[in-house]
């Protein structure tokens, strides 16, 4: 009796290397996003943009913001190979050309400044102001889904077809979606605990994070479109 007892003890699940993969590319797709969309360093602008609102219409907005966003992220993932094969776009080139925008994005972050494509001009400004509904713009885009952003799910999602890629892309859009959110929610609580230089000091590594990223785009992309370069 004691012997069967022994036998039917569980073995210990082990993760197979296809979960490991997924599990590691969901963390690469989070990171590369949520330093490309700067959600913290967005927070002062969507403070300036939402000024005199109350607390709970703020919420209402980013919201419906990180909503929207989500939606935008998730048709270029969902439609991106669409989108390629209608203008004819080089899937290596896309990566090329995504990591140079998104390495001036991270050079404007390593120089504690905003970058102009996630900024908003002066005019713009007041007239975000002056809409009644500035959840869709400026918020979601540019600021939450900005070219960067976009550029960098085409990027993400280029050149593979299985559906755990796919799923894979999608969760990490979620979660940078849901920490967005979140950072808008307590925007006024983190813009009172962390001072100018703190921000400064984020803001510079989410641009060195974001500087990595893009030259590793651009080095896939020179990879397959030259490859006698690595061979």
């Amino acid at each position: 009796m004691h012997k069967k007892q022994r036998k039917t003890k569980h073995k210990p699940i082990m993760a197979s290397h296809k979960e490991v993969r997924m599990f590691s590319f969901i963390i690469h797709v989070f990171i590369s996003l949520f330093a490309v969309s700067n959600p913290i360093g967005n927070v002062p602008i969507f403070l300036s943009l939402t000024e005199g609102y109350p607390e709970k219409e703020r919420t209402a907005i980013a919201r419906k913001a990180s909503v929207l966003s989500f939606i935008i992220l998730a048709a270029f993932l969902i439609f991106g190979h669409l989108i390629f094969k209608l203008f004819d776009i080089n899937i290596h080139a896309l990566r090329i050309a995504g990591g140079i925008f998104i390495f001036g994005i991270a050079y404007n972050l390593l120089n504690a400044k905003q970058s102009h494509v996630q900024s908003l001009h002066h005019e713009e400004k007041g007239e975000s102001k002056e809409k009644a509904d500035i959840s869709v713009t400026p918020l979601s885009i540019p600021i939450i889904a900005g070219p960067g952003t976009i550029a960098t799910v085409m990027s993400l999602s280029a050149g593979h077809g299985g559906i755990f890629h796919y799923i894979s892309v999608l969760i990490g859009i979620a979660a940078v979606i849901a920490m967005t959110f979140i950072f808008f929610h307590y925007s006024s609580f983190i813009s009172n605990k962390l001072g100018k230089t703190e921000m400064n000091v984020i803001t510079r590594l989410m641009g060195l994070i974001l500087a990595v990223v893009a030259i590793g785009m651009i080095g896939a992309g020179l990879k397959g479109m030259f490859p006698i370069l690595v061979s």
